[in-house]
């Protein structure tokens, strides 16, 4: 594992009502998953700190501006925000990478994305619109018109921190809404520094906020608050079921992004070359800590045993090293927390029966030091009911179930109580129709994986949540609608006695 210069050590504060909060007296660090150095400080909110930053970004909806620019105008902000994040590029990349672990190059695809992202809402802004309906009768104009809904809380995971920011906040902007973000402890370095080229970009003081801190202390009041419109959040099942039942107080508005356990289901007509490196790059893109990882390979019995060979030879040649190495394919786990339930996950599965193809541990020695890796693993002999078939690992962990034909495909595909992602592997269009209507899942691939564009929406089925991110449907999610109803000329009264006139 080559080794790369240490990044100085970067402190924060908050970021509330357009400027750096100083840093407090209390504060955490983030510990680099890599090498164990010290990468940042951070300041670790309190509830009253979440609460005021509520306040500003009320005070930034119900009497600021922001609301009420023009959409070209809103629309042009975004865009200029989209010109300094790509200025500051590498930059915002290190940052992510050093944070969470995955390798610089992917983190300079998130980053990229992140600025399409950007420009797709700015021209979402632009374009925001209602509907007149004027053939309800002559005496009849009326019109749908869509509003921003207010202010949004926005909770984001350390998986892939700029990017899922950016599938949520250009949108709500871009609608007119203030925000109050609480980035994921491990990684808040990137929401800070995006708050910032906001207000570079001249969004207004106030309608971007950020509170660093524990999720149970600073996230916990965005949900309880009657003061926050819409409460958005990425993040595990478990988690968003709490948020449910803190939410309910208020009955605002919630969009929830949840777990998943996506399975790739690789037929034997697929292009077999394509569906190996469709595989690969499903269960160990970002080291498997991805909601939509392809961790469940549902292969077709008559190719399983010479494709898991070919898969088990292919998985060994991954390059596993630090972030900030450009030859690194895959890096540490998160923390060293999550290392030991990742490797809980792996022993659970063996005791359950499954057969450990390669990998299965941690990878340690001097070529790795304090870091949390673990080796790309494939797991053979999964069954349905065991909890590596079930449960989200979120690791570079594939379990391999056979099926023998479609329906028994169907039937494992949608053997989960999860439903975000999945993958079809196959040339046949019937089959590959089939299968993706009748797979419970918000995205389906076909004949790729983890794909996608800013036009498309995402979001979950079943326990992996409800509402949509990107695309016209994300950017409708901080939108509320009203009807304004006119009636012209003399009206047909109802209670003629009273008022005068006939009826």
């Amino acid at each position: 594992m080559s080794t790369v210069e240490a990044t100085h050590l970067r402190t924060y504060g908050h970021f509330i009502g357009g400027r750096a909060v100083p840093q407090s007296d209390t504060t955490f660090e983030r510990i680099s998953p890599a090498d164990g150095r010290v990468l940042a400080t951070y300041t670790a909110g309190t509830r009253a700190d979440a609460l005021d930053a509520v306040a500003v970004a009320r005070t930034a909806f119900d009497e600021g501006e922001w609301p009420h620019w023009t959409a070209m105008d809103r629309g042009r902000a975004l865009l200029r925000c989209a010109g300094l994040m790509r200025e500051h590029e590498e930059h915002l990349a290190r940052i992510d990478a050093e944070e969470t672990g995955k390798p610089i190059t992917l983190a300079r695809g998130d980053v990229a994305a992140s600025i399409e992202l950007f420009e797709y809402a700015a021209a979402l802004a632009m374009t925001m619109h209602g509907e007149a309906h004027t053939a309800l009768g002559d005496d009849c104009t009326a019109m749908v018109v869509r509003e921003p809904a207010g202010v949004v809380g926005m909770i984001i995971p350390w998986n892939f921190p700029l990017l899922l920011l950016a599938q949520k906040l250009p949108f709500a902007l871009g609608a007119g809404c203030t925000a109050v973000i609480k980035p994921a402890e491990f990684t808040s370095g990137t929401a800070l520094e995006l708050a910032r080229l906001l207000t570079e970009a001249g969004v207004p003081d106030g309608v971007v906020n950020v509170v660093t801190g524990a999720g149970s202390v600073v996230g916990a009041p965005l949900a309880e608050s009657p003061f926050v419109d819409i409460l958005s959040f990425t993040g595990s099942t478990e988690t968003g079921k709490r948020i449910v039942e803190a939410s309910a107080g208020s009955v605002k508005r919630l969009s929830m992004e949840l777990g998943g356990k996506a399975a790739s289901v690789v037929f034997a007509d697929a292009d077999l070359d394509d569906a190996l490196d469709g595989v690969l790059f499903g269960v160990f893109f970002n080291q498997g800590e991805c909601c939509v990882s392809g961790a469940r390979l549902l292969i077709q019995d008559s190719i399983a045993d010479a494709f898991l060979s070919r898969l088990v030879e292919a998985a060994g040649r991954i390059t596993v090293g630090g972030p900030l190495d450009e030859a690194s394919e895959l890096g540490p786990m998160i923390d060293a927390g999550h290392l030991a339930n990742v490797l809980g996950h792996i022993d659970a599965a063996r005791r359950d029966g499954a057969t450990v193809l390669t990998g299965g541990g941690r990878l340690d020695g001097e070529n790795w030091g304090r870091g949390h890796f673990v080796a790309p693993t494939i797991l053979d002999g999964v069954g349905e009911e065991s909890a590596a078939f079930q449960e989200e690992i979120f690791g570079p962990v594939l379990t391999v179930t056979r099926f023998s034909d479609v329906d028994h495909a169907i039937r494992l595909a949608n053997a989960t109580e999860y439903g975000l992602a999945g993958s079809i592997w196959t040339k046949n269009i019937d089959k590959a129709l089939r299968v993706a209507r009748e797979m419970r899942s918000g995205r389906v691939w076909v004949n790729t994986t983890i794909d996608g564009a800013p036009q498309l929406p995402a979001g979950g089925m079943k326990q992996s949540g409800f509402g949509r991110e990107m695309g016209q449907a994300g950017f409708d999610e901080f939108t509320d609608v009203k009807t304004i109803q006119i009636r012209t000329g003399p009206r047909t009264r109802v209670f003629p006695n009273w008022t005068g006139g006939n009826r």
